[in-house]
């Protein structure tokens, strides 16, 4: 792992046991074309990842809609990223999710291998998981309503 891009996998590891089997809880360290098994076949689709813009403080969380997201220019540092594997399945007719959300902190370090995780990106995982359960029921509820209706 690459300093603050372990972010995920701790998130992961607290916030599994907090949903039941229905949800789908999965941590990958996998990009490009493998992240079409992720993105296909969901209703909901949360995702959880550092992000590095420059605009804000190592540590500051941010939460928004796939629409929102610009793909890097010049290509994705994974080769293919979220958009690009999200666009591409859509492309396929492939069942991805309409609603994508989002929540990512701002990184200090994505380059060391094996590095510390910033204790600023560190002290944000707790607000994470409240962020991730709270968009996780809010997509039960409204199912629920939608089953009900």
């Amino acid at each position: 792992m690459l300093a603050d891009d372990s972010f995920a996998k701790v998130v992961h590891d607290h916030i599994r046991e907090f949903f039941t089997p229905e949800v789908e809880v999965v941590s990958t360290p996998e990009s490009g074309f493998h992240l079409l098994d992720y993105v296909s076949n969901t209703q909901h689709l949360i995702v959880v990842d550092t992000i590095m813009t420059g605009r804000v403080p190592p540590g500051t969380i941010l939460v928004f809609q796939e629409q929102e997201l610009q793909a890097a220019g010049g290509g994705s540092p994974h080769y293919i990223g979220l958009c690009e594997a999200l666009a591409l399945a859509r492309q396929l007719g492939l069942e991805v999710a309409e609603d994508v959300m989002i929540v990512a902190v701002e990184a200090a370090d994505c380059t060391t291998v094996g590095g510390e995780m910033h204790s600023a990106v560190r002290a944000a995982v707790p607000s994470v998981i409240r962020i991730v359960r709270s968009l996780i029921h809010d997509s039960e509820r409204t199912l629920s309503s939608a089953a009900s209706g």
